[in-house]
Order: structure tokens, then C-alpha cells, then sequence
């Protein structure tokens, strides 16, 4: 028996009268032309079949330097003007309107990122667009992994190259087996400290007015539950490296302060240089590194555990480099049912100069794009 529909034809769908067709690891992605003509069919699109903009997730390899929004915000000027992710009409609208600034502008597509990386770090950036944005906190709780360098010496004030030293510490005591035998202690359910200076509050005042005011804190900064998965020492640098101690130094003053304010919550503590009595009448070197790889649950903060790592060694450390290989599914070395990312080089050359569109209608940054991201 031949049964026939009496239900009126989608109107969405009559908007699309010709496709193009494009095959990326197993899905199809099409892209309407305008046409007089219009076909009675049902099409099939990633997801949402009845729209053609795509609501995905994909990957950005984030270089060292720039901020993540800001990197957030380039790629907002490609996606903004692209059929792949915003409606044709709502472009053709956009471009006979002038362009507006500030708090009255309408963005014509929604994009953010699932979990920001300091400037001094590089690696996987997970970026939202559409539908994509709701699914961004679920790469806040993620597990990620690092690869990052610790440089002993001194500790710093943001426990980064970026910061300020705020006490310098003996380092030619730390061999390479004690490394590897202190690294048992931060491995699995672990507690750690974030930083005093830091913005997370403490009645209503940002932990680091505490520590730069003197102002002793009223109770011991809360503590937090993470899981470090896995964490090894993957290449010892020893002193044949170009990192150096930051330049810019705590003052006396500042020193004071910041012990002032840590010893509301422990009289023992001290913020003071201790000399390093191996480098009296030695050749001036660099001060031992090394390279962590570690795979943690989400929220562990890498720079606590190199802060830390230091302390138990008998010395101080920063963090020099940060990369984020893994968040989630995507990685930067993929391995079976993980996403790839795009290369910043892959952006930053289209907001350059897109080029022109191939015979499917595509850029070249496009392309890239739909090769790796996952539709939502």
C-alpha cells in the first residue's frame, strides 16, 4: 500500500533547492545556492536538517603570547562572515546595514571558548559556535593533559616566567632521582593551595590586596580536591637551557608584606632569599630544568603543582612553559576517536586575506575547519 502525505511542505526546506555536496570523515556538509526553483524534498544536514549554518565544537592550537578571548575574538570575525556558520539572509542583511559598535550590536553568531589559558601557555583552545556555546562547560571539568617546564631558582609571585620573584632558593642539591622519587606525592587525589596571589576572594577581598596590603589573612586559603591521573618526568634540561630567573625582583617592602599577611594563618612562615652556598666562587649557570608531562582532572592548577613540587625538593621553582596537549577529546596528538585542532597559522593567514572560494564554495580556512570540528 502506497500511503500519501497531505501535510503542507516545510517551508525551511523549500529555501534549499540545489546543494553541494562535501564528504568530511563520514558526514556529509552542504551548502545552499539560491535558486528561482524550489523542490518539494526532505535533505539531510548535520543535525539540524531544516538550517544550514552549523552549531559545532573544534579545536585551536593556541600559540604563547596572545590572550584566549583574543584569540576568541579573531575567529569571530571569520565565523561571523561565513555561510558555514550564519545564515545567508541574516549576511545579506548584514551587509546592506552599516556597522554598528558597542552594546547595540547584534552578533550574528554566538562563539566562546570551553576554558581559558594563561597568555604564557599554548595548546588546545576548544571553541564553541552556535549550539556549541551549551556544550563549552563540559570541557571546564574535563580531563586534560600538560606538558610543562620547571625552572628552580626562585619562586614567583603568579608561579610563571610572568610574574615577579619573590624569594630566591638553593638549586644545585636537586638531582634528577630526586625528582622522580618526589613525584609520588602529588600522584592521585591530591590537595592543593591556589595561590595568594590570585583573584579568588576571602570576605569580599581578592586574595592578592591581602598579600600586596600586609593584611593578615582571617583563615587559611581553602583548599582543593584534584586528581593527578598520571605525572612523569619525561627529559631532564639540567643547565643546558636559555631560561632565566625573572628580571623583576619583590622589593623588601614587598616581601614583608606578603608574610605579613600569611602568617594570620601560620606564624612559621617565611618570605626570605636564602642563599645557594654552591655558587660561592662557582662559574655563573643556569639554574637546573625540566620537563612534566601530567594527565589531572579539571580545576588542578599546574603552576601549584611545580610551586610545590619546588618546595619539597628543598628549592623554588616557576613554571617557564605550559603547553595543553589534551582537553577532552581533542588533542594535539590525536590518537583513535580524538578530534585534531586547527593551527592558529590556519586563522591567522585567513584574517590576512581569505582567498578565494573553491568550486564548492569553500575558503581554505573553511575547509580546515570542517575537517576537524563535531557538529552539535
Amino acid at each position: 500500500m502506497l500511503l500519501l502525505s497531505t501535510r503542507a511542505p516545510s517551508t525551511k526546506v523549500s529555501q534549499f533547492s540545489v546543494f553541494r555536496h562535501a564528504r568530511w570523515h563520514s558526514r556529509i556538509y552542504l551548502r545552499p545556492v539560491l535558486s528561482p526553483f524550489s523542490y518539494n524534498r526532505r535533505v539531510v544536514m548535520p543535525k539540524d536538517e531544516e538550517s544550514g549554518p552549523l552549531s559545532a565544537l573544534f579545536g585551536v592550537v593556541k600559540p604563547s603570547g596572545p590572550t584566549s578571548m583574543s584569540l576568541v575574538n579573531d575567529v569571530k570575525k571569520l565565523v561571523a562572515n561565513s555561510p558555514l556558520f550564519v545564515e545567508e539572509s541574516k549576511l545579506a542583511e548584514k551587509a546592506k546595514q552599516p556597522s554598528r559598535k558597542g552594546r547595540y550590536r547584534r552578533d550574528a553568531v554566538k562563539i566562546g571558548q570551553g576554558g581559558t589559558l594563561d597568555p604564557l601557555a599554548d595548546g588546545v583552545l576548544v571553541i564553541g559556535v552556535g549550539k556549541g556555546t551549551k556544550k563549552l562547560s563540559e570541557f571546564l571539568d574535563c580531563v586534560k593533559e600538560y606538558r610543562t617546564t620547571c625552572l628552580l631558582g626562585c619562586e614567583t609571585d603568579t608561579y610563571d616566567s610572568e610574574g615577579k620573584q619573590v624569594r630566591a632558593a638553593p638549586w644545585h642539591h636537586v638531582t634528577r632521582e630526586q625528582v622522580e622519587k618526589a613525584l609520588e606525592q602529588f600522584r592521585g587525589e591530591i590537595e592543593q593551595v591556589p595561590p595568594i596571589f590570585s583573584a579568588l576572594k576571602m570576605d569580599g577581598m581578592p586574595l592578592y590586596d591581602y598579600a600586596r596590603k600586609g593584611i593578615p589573612l582571617p583563615r587559611p586559603i581553602e583548599k582543593r580536591k584534584v586528581t593527578v591521573h598520571e605525572l612523569e618526568l619525561v627529559e631532564w634540561l639540567g643547565s643546558d637551557h636559555s631560561f632565566r630567573l625573572p628580571e623583576k625582583k619583590f622589593s623588601k617592602e614587598e616581601q614583608e608584606a606578603m608574610e605579613k599577611a600569611l602568617k594570620g594563618v601560620d606564624n612559621n612562615v617565611s618570605i626570605k632569599d636564602e642563599p645557594d652556598e654552591d655558587t660561592v666562587g662557582s662559574d655563573e649557570k643556569a639554574p637546573t630544568a625540566f620537563v612534566l608531562r601530567m594527565k589531572v582532572s579539571g580545576g588542578t592548577y599546574v603552576r601549584c603543582v611545580v610551586h610545590d613540587l619546588a618546595h619539597a625538593l628543598g628549592s623554588a621553582g616557576h613554571v617557564v612553559t605550559l603547553q595543553r596537549s589534551r582537553q577532552g577529546r581533542f588533542a594535539l596528538e590525536p590518537k583513535e576517536g580524538d578530534r585534531a585542532c586547527v593551527p592558529w597559522e590556519v586563522f591567522k593567514s585567513a584574517l590576512a586575506d581569505e582567498g578565494q572560494a573553491d568550486e564548492e564554495g569553500f575558503k581554505a580556512w573553511e575547509r580546515e575547519v570542517l575537517a576537524k570540528l563535531e557538529t552539535v
